[in-house]
């Protein structure tokens, strides 16, 4: 009998550091607000859908880490007033890989689930800016209550899943698109799912190293992509088992859904898409500061699109699915708590998975550090033994 564990949707428990500093918020988002004028570029008026339409105002509306977002009013050349939702990014290179890739990733999702998603129009380079700004222009679609409704929003993501087909059969995508400023190893196609989320996952770890300078660190990432990945991956795709490759949202957390204050339907919205492994998309459903964390969600997820062969790896595939989205945290969300709590969760998957290996690589990072710590009271001493001599040199 498989016994529920308080505040995750796995059997596999939280560790102590991420119940000390998380806890599932009770009270509602804030609806986001429309306030202060924002000047549209002239890139921006002649993407527009329509030629000829007007700007009547444009106003700030809501909040981005990356960048701004706006609410923008237009007369159509009919005299009919119509809505557009900017997002503006100034972060050059990564701007444009972040607006770029949400363009394709909307796009790619509006096609098969067109009130899913809103629709994109386009994305481009800002013509009069003092830094490199890139742009995404997109439907406006009335925010409602977040996180979207458990039900709805579980229909919709598995739907989404369940009707998508990979252009090429294959994992992947056609570009790298982003995950908050992290441009994704995903553009490539794979015939394996753990190819290519060990690409995915590497990449973000690579990221990681040299901000962290963790040995512990590198060690249960190292062994985490050398024995875990394929241990509960490659199963997936043996033993007569197929695999889909299921377009994903790839950042599906509360604030990236919600209810549409207007048709009463779930949507999402800032997409990081590709063909991957449908389990991928609840992996950010793990943690408890998120309210998708409720049981509700993956149980009506799971209704709707049952779980991936073998059964009995689900809880530990959530676990490894969740390090993407928290390493990710840990080094570009500012006040970040997430170090410590992805190092714990990969040093269970190692201790699951790959006992003996976590044991003597530890065993090394700490001989290394002893004979480290040695070499420098070596060098110390060596140090104030010449300077003592200095000292007795007669003048």
């Amino acid at each position: 009998m498989i016994v529920e564990i308080e505040h995750t949707i796995s059997n596999i428990a939280i560790s102590k550091a991420q119940r000390e500093v998380e806890k599932t918020p009770s009270e509602p988002f804030l609806p986001p607000k429309a306030g202060g004028s924002y000047e549209v570029d002239q890139s921006v008026i002649a993407a527009f859908p329509i030629p000829g339409t007007e700007v009547v105002r444009a106003l700030n509306y809501g909040e981005s880490l990356w960048g701004k977002t706006a609410k923008v009013l237009v007369r159509l050349p009919s005299r009919e007033t119509q809505y557009y939702f900017l997002k503006v990014v100034s972060l050059g290179e990564t701007g444009r890989h972040m607006c770029e890739g949400e363009y394709e990733s909307l796009k790619a999702i509006h096609a098969l689930s067109p009130s899913f998603v809103p629709k994109p129009y386009a994305w481009g380079k800002y013509e009069q800016a003092e830094h490199e700004t890139y742009f995404l222009l997109a439907e406006f679609r009335d925010v409602g209550e977040q996180p979207a409704d458990p039900i709805k929003l579980a229909a919709g993501l598995a739907d989404l899943h369940q009707r998508s087909v990979s252009p090429t059969g294959k994992f992947g995508f056609h570009m790298a698109t982003c995950h908050a400023r992290i441009a994704q190893a995903v553009n490539t196609w794979e015939d394996s799912w753990c190819v290519l989320f060990r690409r995915h996952l590497s990449h973000v770890m690579e990221l990681a190293k040299p901000i962290l300078k963790w040995p512990e660190f590198d060690v249960v990432c190292k062994l985490t992509l050398e024995k875990v990945v394929p241990r509960l991956l490659l199963p997936l795709q043996s033993d007569g088992r197929t695999l889909k490759p299921c377009l994903v949202h790839g950042d599906c957390w509360d604030g990236n859904t919600a209810m549409d204050a207007k048709t009463g339907e779930a949507f999402v919205f800032d997409v990081c898409s590709f063909y991957g492994h449908n389990e991928y998309d609840t992996g950010n459903w793990r943690a408890p500061r998120h309210r998708l964390s409720n049981k509700a969600y993956i149980r009506s997820y799971k209704k709707h699109f049952p779980v991936s062969e073998p059964v009995e790896d689900w809880d530990a595939r959530n676990l490894l699915y969740s390090l993407t989205f928290n390493i990710g945290n840990t080094i570009y969300i500012p006040g970040s708590q997430q170090r410590q709590i992805v190092y714990d969760d990969m040093t269970t998957l190692c201790k699951m998975f790959c006992p003996q290996e976590y044991k003597a690589e530890m065993m090394k990072v700490v001989q290394d550090t002893m004979t480290g710590a040695t070499e420098e009271k070596g060098k110390h001493e060596i140090t104030l033994d010449k300077e003592e001599e200095e000292e007795e040199e007669p003048l």
